[in-house]
């Protein structure tokens, strides 16, 4: 590995370990705020920021989308699974609900297939059984205790990895800012509009009222980390290309049981380890086969 490489990769790592962050902060709001309405707020504030930024350094012409409606897949499907992530943090241990997580790249390989017409390894099928054998370790106890509400960070995943395929068919068709802008422009007023329709919807667990100062703060912080994450992770793919620092999302899972442990009080047991473990090792199979094809999409997940 070349030192510009090496940068790269420390980027790239420094992005998902910012991004773990903003993940324990989300989940500080469990109770005060549902996560609906904090993922509204995240993207709000993500979008009219992005916007601004795209604006000062592309102008009007950049926030025409060549495929519109491509964006608006996009959109929907980084509001679904953000917020079934969100919901996923709030009432289960982060390191649990982001090891799950972790399964959306290998559904992104499995799922290219019949989706983009990509030829699938038949190893990616042995690999994806060997990543559900882990998410099947990890959902055990909270499946007795949470019921079907445990099932979210899996729902949250196949959203995700939805996202990554449509991320690849929009390739080459603006710049990474101007895409970032598209995805959480349509992503705020879905979810603003489905916060307003809970609300509304005359069941009481899911009205809420105003938010209080901090809990606005925090939602501030979640949308700067996870930005700030976006832009580490691109200068970290820009210096070193996506196989390289592919692996260095795992960083973010570690970030995720240090917090967990320090802030909730969540120590992760041996068996949500092994099942982690799982997950993990079949992401890096799923990598390194990658790099013996000399791909070199190396796609990186779409993060919150």
């Amino acid at each position: 590995m070349t030192h510009e490489e090496r940068i790269g990769l420390a980027y790239a790592a420094s992005g998902f370990a910012t991004l773990a962050v903003g993940d324990a902060v989300v989940k500080t709001m469990a109770g005060e705020w549902p996560p609906f309405a904090v993922a509204a707020l995240r993207f709000f504030l993500g979008a009219a920021v992005l916007s601004v930024l795209l604006l000062r350094s592309e102008g009007p012409e950049a926030f025409k989308p060549r495929q519109p409606w491509l964006q608006v897949a996009r959109g929907v499907c980084l509001a679904l699974a953000s917020v079934c992530f969100f919901s996923a943090i709030y009432i289960m241990p982060l390191a649990e609900a982001l090891a799950i997580g972790f399964l959306s790249p290998v559904l992104t390989q499995v799922l290219s297939g019949p989706l983009l017409g990509e030829r699938v390894r038949p190893s990616v099928y042995g690999v994806s059984l060997l990543a559900l054998a882990g998410v099947v370790i990890i959902l055990r106890p909270n499946l007795a205790e949470l019921g079907w509400s445990a099932l979210l960070p899996l729902v949250s995943a196949v959203f995700f990895a939805l996202l990554m395929i449509a991320n690849r068919a929009s390739a080459g068709q603006g710049s990474a800012l101007s895409m970032q802008v598209f995805m959480a422009a349509i992503c705020a007023p879905i979810l603003i509009v489905l916060s307003v329709g809970l609300k509304f919807s005359g069941i009481e667990q899911l009205d809420f009222g105003w938010p209080s100062w901090d809990v606005v703060a925090r939602c501030g912080v979640v949308a700067f980390t996870a930005t700030t994450a976006h832009w580490l992770a691109y200068i970290g793919t820009s210096k070193a290309g996506a196989s390289q620092v592919a692996p260095a999302i795992y960083v973010q899972m570690l970030i995720a049981i240090a917090l967990g442990w320090w802030w909730f009080g969540d120590r992760p047991d041996v068996m949500t380890l092994l099942g982690a473990g799982l997950i993990i090792l079949a992401g890096l199979i799923l990598w390194r086969n990658g790099m013996r094809a000399s791909s070199g999409s190396g796609n990186l997940p779409s993060m919150r």
